[in-house]
């Protein structure tokens, strides 16, 4: 019998009422509805783009998330982490984090009204993701792109320095802090695994701090899921090829909040059981195809992922079973980018995808 694909109960959950309505959720004082919101998302069944497929693709629908993201499970769990240790304090401390936007617009919304917030992001991420930060107070900083990861202009060297200026600065570090990974290993990974009914023979995600791969890994090896764990990649990230023990440069790529020039800390190799590049344009045509095919906007780091998953879900060895692919963030800040026919002819992706 096919497992469920709704929602994943929890203990903290609405009772689903005659009808099959939710009642409210219910926010406890000093919890914010935002809070409340994030997690216990939907897995959807691809059926028309994996069509004719061996496997079902399953789609985790992270950009129904508060602010888009899958992000918004890590914002929340690393501040009450560290306002639970004493590290940040409400109305007192300043937050700093190096971001491609996401971490930022979660970190922005679960600190409104608690901490300021300063976020530094390279010039290549587009202009929504600025604009929506900025709409809940945070303060953004541009930083050049195309400089090595060891500049002090990177965007990772400029959060630590301005952590370390401004006052009662607390310097986040998604890259490292190892609450990224818990937050994906408590909640993502159970999600998943109990959607699915355990039945998972491959997880697909890209990767960019390494968290939300390292998380559900964990969580689904130690339930005893024997799963392929397979990171997509865009074609210019040296990831892929650090997985396969070779040693690239770094090349510049598009696809926004995945991939890179250094090995994060939080990612786990050990848990990797493949890597693969997908070049800017497959990860492009493949959100547009999702679209007009699903329905279903995503941003670029899905569109990688979700080339890797068709691919095995047509290719993958063994019993008939589930493909699930994360789907990191909604399509709606690349607006002006992967949805813009004039920036994807500016930068020749457009074109029929084969898959």
């Amino acid at each position: 019998m096919r497992p469920s694909l709704g929602v994943t109960a929890k203990s903290d959950a609405p009772e689903e009422l005659d009808g099959g309505h939710l009642g409210p959720v219910v926010a406890p004082p000093g919890v914010s509805a935002a809070a409340r919101l994030t997690g216990r998302t939907p897995i959807v069944e691809l059926s028309k783009l994996a069509l004719g497929a061996r496997h079902r693709l399953l789609a985790k629908c992270e950009f129904l998330n508060p602010t888009g993201s899958v992000k918004d499970r890590i914002g929340h769990h690393i501040l009450d982490s560290a306002e639970r240790r004493g590290l940040i304090t409400p109305g007192l401390s300043t937050l700093v984090e190096a971001t491609a936007g996401n971490t930022g617009a979660a970190l922005a919304a679960a600190a409104a009204g608690r901490y300021g917030l300063v976020v530094t992001m390279s010039t290549k991420m587009g202009s929504e993701k600025e604009a929506m930060m900025r709409s809940w107070g945070a303060q953004v900083v541009r930083c050049p792109y195309e400089v090595p990861p060891e500049s002090s202009d990177s965007f990772i060297n400029t959060a630590r320095r301005i952590a370390g200026e401004v006052p009662a600065g607390y310097y986040v570090d998604q890259f490292n802090t190892g609450w990224n990974a818990e937050a994906h290993e408590l909640t993502t990974g159970p999600e998943i695994y109990q959607q699915t009914g355990g039945e998972v023979a491959a997880f697909v995600c890209g990767v960019g701090t390494g968290g939300t791969f390292t998380g559900v890994g964990r969580y689904l090896r130690r339930m005893g899921s024997e799963a392929e764990l397979v990171a997509a990649d865009p074609v210019g990230s040296i990831l892929a090829g650090l997985v396969a023990g070779r040693k690239e440069p770094a090349r510049p790529y598009l696809i926004e909040g995945i991939g890179g020039d250094f090995l994060p800390g939080q990612l786990d190799l050990g848990l990797v059981s493949a890597a693969v590049s997908v070049p800017d344009r497959e990860s492009v045509q493949m959100c547009l195809r999702l679209q007009r095919q699903e329905g279903i906007s995503v941003g670029g780091s899905s569109g990688c992922a979700l080339v890797v998953a068709l691919r095995l879900a047509h290719t993958l060895p063994g019993p008939a079973g589930n493909v699930v692919v994360l789907l990191a963030d909604a399509g709606t800040r690349y607006a002006s980018t992967i949805f813009d026919a004039g920036w994807r002819a500016a930068h020749d992706l457009d074109g029929e995808l084969m898959v």
